[in-house]
């Protein structure tokens, strides 16, 4: 295992760090946030861009005034900026602005329920809702298997594309799960699919806030199709997300959503689109957001994604060493140092359920962790080894507790001695089951 500095120089950068909030005893702590999968905070550098912007903040697009055009340059030369971060292509690609990443992948299936006609989708089976519920409403869908740690099977993959005999046309999977935090090997997987006339999308929600990503020249086998991701999971939390699209997969075709801005020419009998990307911009673009996601890009490239990919991973291996030595825990990820991964660990804790265990952390601790099912259940389900006929009953006893985990999800500025006193508050949960299942079975929620 790798060590690591206690304090992180990345705290400096983030808002937010040192926030006091009220434990259940009426004391004050600094709260400590582990559930950076969900949603991150703001980099200083985002807010200061916003508070910088907002004096000149106009209409984008079609405006004479000074402000309009300059605000419709930054939004335009946007594109490039990410781009260049994870090496797309402008020329061949289309940088579509959208709300976040489940918009994304609702408008590529949008798209290519039309290209792709009598074809397969491959998902896999540990993918978040949103990289599978739209490819299920469009398409025949087949899942590639994972192993008992939860791992991608790629020869399983592979298996499936020799399988179909060529009606596979897009691969589906995540860059790094949400669950287990397991990286997968998208250029492999992306060689796969265009070996048998499949093309490749990468859910880089949780991968491109954490880790270098490298699309690749469209010449090349490993060449990613399709990118999406969220500005609020990587310090941008105002509500942009992009999705990165072979241009020649979206031409032709009515945009999802229709109206200002999707349109070049309009009469009664007759409506002509817009060039991409535009077109696939409906309404208003949200400047602001744009404006934050490229001062965050801009902070995290001049930092080094690789030097925050390997801290990050540190930070996971000494979480996954200290949860291991505790009794009572199971850890649903390898433990294997190893692993390529980003920095998300799940466990339970024997004998209380994820949501307690959850819920004491942050009254006892001031502890944000994340429970649940992380809008991931049949890969969770799979994890804890539940079988179709519990998962049958589960759903016939509407107050039964939904199966879940309890996610450790880090960020660049958690540190060391936050992940100790995580170790510590589960220590004595462990030690003290009996008293906390007393005093929270029926505690209310704090709002």
């Amino acid at each position: 295992m790798r060590t690591v500095n206690c304090y992180s120089n990345y705290r400096s950068l983030v808002t937010g760090v040192d926030t006091k909030i009220p434990l259940i005893n009426g004391q004050l702590t600094t709260a400590i946030n582990l559930d950076n999968a969900a949603t991150t905070p703001p980099f200083l550098s985002v807010l200061k861009a916003i508070n910088d912007f907002s004096s000149l903040y106009a209409s984008v697009h079609r405006g004479t005034g000074y402000k309009s055009q300059y605000v419709s340059y930054i939004y335009e030369d946007s594109r490039r900026i990410i781009a260049d971060f994870v090496n797309g292509c402008p020329e061949k690609d289309s940088i579509i602005f959208v709300k976040n990443t489940t918009e994304a992948i609702n408008k590529l299936a949008h798209h290519l329920k039309a290209k792709f006609q009598q074809s397969v989708v491959l998902s896999t089976f540990m993918e978040h809702h949103s990289n599978d519920l739209p490819w299920r409403r469009h398409f025949d869908v087949d899942y590639v298997a994972i192993d008992s740690k939860g791992r991608l099977q790629l020869e399983d993959l592979e298996r499936k594309l020799l399988q179909y005999k060529g009606k596979v046309k897009l691969v589906a999977i995540t860059g790094a799960s949400n669950v287990t935090g397991y990286k997968n090997p998208i250029h492999k997987a992306a060689a796969l699919a265009h070996q048998h006339g499949a093309q490749i999308l990468v859910d880089g929600a949780q991968l491109v806030p954490h880790a270098a990503v490298d699309m690749k020249p469209h010449s090349s086998p490993e060449h990613i199709d399709f990118l999406v991701f969220s500005g609020h999971k990587m310090y941008a939390p105002f509500g942009t997300g992009v999705l990165i699209a072979r241009s020649d997969m979206l031409e032709g075709a009515a945009p999802d959503i229709v109206g200002g801005g999707t349109v070049d020419i309009v009469t009664p009998d007759l409506v002509t689109w817009a060039e991409l990307p535009h077109k696939e911009e409906a309404g208003s673009p949200n400047i602001m957001g744009v404006v934050a996601l490229v001062a965050a890009i801009k902070t995290l490239d001049g930092l080094g994604m690789r030097t925050l990919e390997e801290y990050e991973k540190a930070l996971a291996d000494y979480t996954i060493y200290r949860l291991c030595q505790l009794r009572d825990i199971e850890v649903y990820c390898s433990n294997d140092y190893k692993e390529d991964r980003v920095a998300i660990v799940p466990f339970n804790v024997s004998g209380l359920s994820h949501h307690m265990v959850a819920k004491i952390l942050s009254y006892e601790g001031g502890i944000a962790v994340r429970n649940g099912c992380f809008c991931a259940q049949p890969y969770i389900q799979r994890l804890l080894g539940i079988s179709q006929q519990e998962l049958e009953e589960r759903i016939n006893q509407p107050k039964a507790e939904r199966p879940g985990m309890v996610r450790i999800s880090l960020g660049l500025y958690n540190t060391i001695s936050e992940i100790d006193a995580l170790v510590f508050q589960l220590n004595k949960i462990i030690l003290n089951k009996k008293y906390y299942l007393e005093k929270y079975s029926n505690m209310p929620e704090l709002f």
